[in-house]
């Protein structure tokens, strides 16, 4: 067998990943609510127009990467396996999310430099902790 993959007794950053992991999900969770509950005629014109441009079908894509990679992330406090499916879902969730908002059309054009680059750093940090569970659990650290 493998060395790599034997049993390992868990690190002492274990805690700290899984706390970091399951705030940045939740930070996610936030602003899928904030997207729900928004009235869009409170919004400034430009924001508005945003809002109104982003299809249905990305903001449950969002809720989907949000929620899913909370519960993910709850897990992987528990030190569970279920967590790394769940975290490949949310993976899978933030990469539709972010495509989405680049096919929109009418949403790409309205898109400053800067939130192209959250949506990038949402992705790479949900693909972060998707390796981190898959790490977790070769390294025998989930039950």
């Amino acid at each position: 067998m493998d060395e790599r993959f034997t049993p390992r007794p868990v690190a002492p950053w274990y805690m700290a990943g899984a706390v970091a992991s399951l705030l940045f999900m939740l930070i996610g969770c936030a602003v899928y609510a904030m997207h729900l509950y928004t009235d869009p005629a409170t919004l400034p014109l430009d924001q508005r127009v945003m809002f109104e441009a982003e299809p249905r079908w990305v903001t449950t894509a969002l809720g989907i990467a949000a929620v899913v990679g909370a519960a993910g992330a709850v897990l992987l406090l528990l030190r569970r396996k279920m967590a790394v499916p769940l975290l490949l879902v949310a993976l899978l969730g933030a990469i539709v999310w972010g495509v989405g908002l680049l096919a929109a059309p009418r949403l790409r054009d309205l898109l400053s430099t800067n939130e192209i680059a959250v949506v990038i750093v949402a992705i790479a940090l949900t693909w972060t902790i998707y390796r981190f569970g898959r790490h977790s659990r070769e390294r025998g650290w989930l039950r």
